[in-house]
């Protein structure tokens, strides 16, 4: 099950989950999410909300792979700037809460 995080900033929290080795940039390489979302588990998810306007909402998930491959991936927290990754990730941590 993921663990829910507050950060300051988005900052913060990318540079605290590098710290615990999650150094991967899953959203230069979001096809392998895509291709393989069954190999993905997500173990930290970080939600920022913006103090005044919705644009600044971010989601930064902490993501290990089946092959212990661990790393981040950001994205914007409204509708219309969800990827696909974004959505099977969203889709994965709704299921991890079950």
């Amino acid at each position: 099950m993921a663990k829910m995080y507050h950060y300051s900033t988005i900052a913060k929290a990318l540079d605290q989950l590098h710290e615990k080795g999650f150094t991967y940039d899953f959203n230069l390489n979001e096809e392998s999410i895509i291709k393989n979302p069954a190999k993905f588990e997500i173990v930290h998810i970080y939600r920022y909300e913006g103090n005044s306007d919705p644009g600044d909402e971010a989601i930064v998930y902490g993501i290990k792979s089946s092959s212990g491959k661990k790393g981040v991936f950001v994205d914007g927290f409204a509708a219309n700037s969800q990827t696909e990754a974004a959505k099977i990730l969203i889709d994965l941590s709704i299921k991890g809460r079950i």
